[in-house]
């Protein structure tokens, strides 16, 4: 079995502060609660642009969110995308209904490291009657580190609710 090379010294860095404290939560987010699968990625943080009402979430790279590099692994980014690409579409259609992912795109462009604030902000590009097309430029305190692109299906008006605003008030 293939193994990989022994590393020089041990990439973990200790922090004197966990890095989910909540004085390393830029002000204004609130926790989102979740359950199933997406409450194994947080704790993810949120809240609602004051200027267009969409969405903007972030969280602390967490040791289990990162590959041996202590680098956030780009499942956990990819994740993330996705659920603010689909909350962003499901506020820009009324906050009533989950989106259901068509097509998840995206392109790393920098590492987000270990202990780092991620954050990102989706922007409706265009919506049609069953469809919605969003984007992000998803950040590590500030720098890019991931560009991503959604489509997503709006549900027929019979499907059923749930509360969308609810989760970043």
């Amino acid at each position: 079995m293939l193994q990989p090379p022994p590393m020089s010294a041990s990439p973990r860095i200790d922090a004197a502060e966990p890095p989910t404290a909540a004085g390393n939560i830029p002000a204004g987010m609130k926790k989102i609660t979740f359950m199933g699968f997406m409450a194994l990625t947080g704790p993810l943080w949120g809240r609602l642009d004051e200027a267009d009402g969409l969405p903007v979430m972030g969280f602390r790279v967490e040791d289990r969110h990162c590959n041996p590099m202590q680098v956030c692994h780009g499942g956990m980014l990819m994740t993330f995308a996705d659920m603010l690409l689909g909350f962003t579409v499901g506020v820009a259609e009324g906050g009533r209904k989950f989106m259901p992912t068509i097509n998840l795109a995206g392109d790393y462009v920098g590492p987000a490291p270990l202990g780092s604030w991620v954050e990102g902000k989706g922007r409706l590009i265009r919506q049609t009657r069953n469809l919605g097309f969003a984007e992000s430029l998803i950040t590590a305190d500030g720098v890019p580190c991931l560009r991503a692109s959604g489509i997503m299906k709006i549900p027929a008006k019979d499907s059923r609710e749930g509360d969308i605003l609810s989760l970043f008030r």
